[in-house]
């Protein structure tokens, strides 16, 4: 049986990995990308939430740039708001992936391995492939956090927020959220849109709202010189962490603190008058629960008690590549990694040759920014300009040994 081979192999097909499968085939690399368009956007995402991302930093980057979200707007003949809704972005992800990447392979790839000349790979119905390089562009659906204190509930009572698309089914039951950034704040007021009866735990004494320069946008020069488009983290810390390069220079405590502060739990201020009549407890500690009948009761640090219908944790995610599903054991533990990330080349390279990773993969070596979509645009390039450099010097190699100049070793 002949296995089909090819240069590069990009594995997710939601933004970032359309932007470099993009990227590369500008420059003539011969990729193959694998995966359904926009999947975690359109089946993990709940309808009705609003991206937290400024619209000037929700483009997906194209080689041209010549497929933004106003372009998209503008073909599509709609408004774009700010903020831009789930659903407006996620058709641009579509409109961008039929107009830059149209023959992508809608199969999973459910195993990954090392060959001495590349990789294999094997996709969901059993065919076989075989490629030089792969990106792994899988995204966070698999690093969906879930604290140890629930693992014993029954799913029917506790679920994570990524597990909706809609709260329709919890109309007229009383609801716990769990946590205090956006995607919490932002799910009490989805179901408090559900008519559901909603309380959001927070932890912590108080929740962040974000600012993200209001008073300045009146004065939009000023505003955009100061923060960059991502609008990632605070007025000072914005700016390295708008440069990957920069970041990936500061030492790597230092690295840690600006990524905590510029990621932060907070919310946009958007959300608040959508909460209005949503009980919010802060300083909610939960220490123990259990199941009482077809109720879940969570008992609290302060010795008070919340029996609830059901528990939705919008406790975000942590990246740990062991969670992705398809790289074989073996090739997981000649990856090096640190807390669960990737230890990265400044071409995105994994400490195995030819294994590239993108997205919140790569947060620990170039910072928060490539967790956002505004990080095609520095990630895509800076990929494809090292694959495309280190073929070339793979080219050179092959002519020089044909013509002589580099001997074969000898055994």
């Amino acid at each position: 049986m002949s296995i089909g081979s090819f240069k590069v192999a990009v594995l997710g097909a939601g933004p970032y990995g359309l932007s470099v499968t993009a990227h590369l085939r500008s420059k003539g690399v011969e990729t193959r990308i694998f995966g359904e368009p926009m999947e975690f956007w359109d089946r993990q995402m709940p309808e009705g939430m609003l991206l937290r991302s400024c619209k000037r930093g929700s483009s997906i980057s194209d080689p041209v740039q010549h497929l933004r979200l106003d372009d998209y707007a503008e073909a599509a003949g709609i408004e774009m708001p700010e903020p831009v809704p789930l659903e407006k972005f996620a058709s641009y992800g579509h409109w961008f992936q039929r107009k830059a990447v149209s023959d992508v392979d809608r199969r999973k790839v459910k195993r990954l391995e090392k060959r001495p000349r590349g990789f294999h790979l094997t996709v969901e119905d059993g065919e076989e492939f075989e490629a030089e390089r792969v990106v792994i562009a899988a995204g966070i659906a698999s690093f969906a956090y879930r604290p140890e204190l629930f693992n014993d509930l029954p799913r029917e009572a506790v679920s994570h927020s990524s597990d909706y698309r809609e709260f329709s089914r919890f109309k007229n039951a009383n609801v716990a959220v769990v946590g205090r950034g956006q995607s919490a704040l932002e799910s009490a007021a989805l179901l408090a849109e559900a008519d559901a009866r909603v309380e959001v735990l927070v932890r912590g004494s108080a929740v962040r709202w974000l600012t993200g320069g209001t008073s300045l946008r009146r004065m939009p020069r000023i505003h955009n010189l100061l923060y960059p488009p991502a609008e990632v983290g605070p007025l000072g810390l914005n700016q390295i962490v708008a440069h990957p390069r920069l970041f990936r220079a500061l030492p790597a405590a230092w690295g840690e603190a600006v990524s905590y502060r510029s990621i932060r739990p907070a919310v946009s201020t958007w959300v608040r008058p959508r909460i209005e009549g949503v009980r919010i407890t802060t300083s909610s500690t939960i220490v123990s629960t259990a199941v009482a009948g077809d109720a879940v009761c969570l008992n609290l640090a302060d010795g008070s008690k919340r029996c609830v219908d059901h528990v939705v944790l919008a406790t975000g995610y942590r990246v740990d590549i062991a969670k992705y599903p398809f790289i074989a054991p073996e090739l997981l533990s000649s990856i090096r990694q640190s807390e669960g990330y990737p230890v990265l080349s400044l071409g995105f390279e994994s400490s195995v040759p030819g294994l590239f990773f993108v997205g919140a993969t790569a947060a620990y070596n170039f910072g928060p920014l490539v967790r956002f979509i505004a990080g095609t645009v520095y990630c895509s390039k800076v990929l494809t300009r090292t694959i495309v450099r280190n073929t070339q010097f793979e080219r050179n190699d092959e002519r020089a040994l044909d013509s002589g100049f580099i001997r074969e070793p000898q055994i």
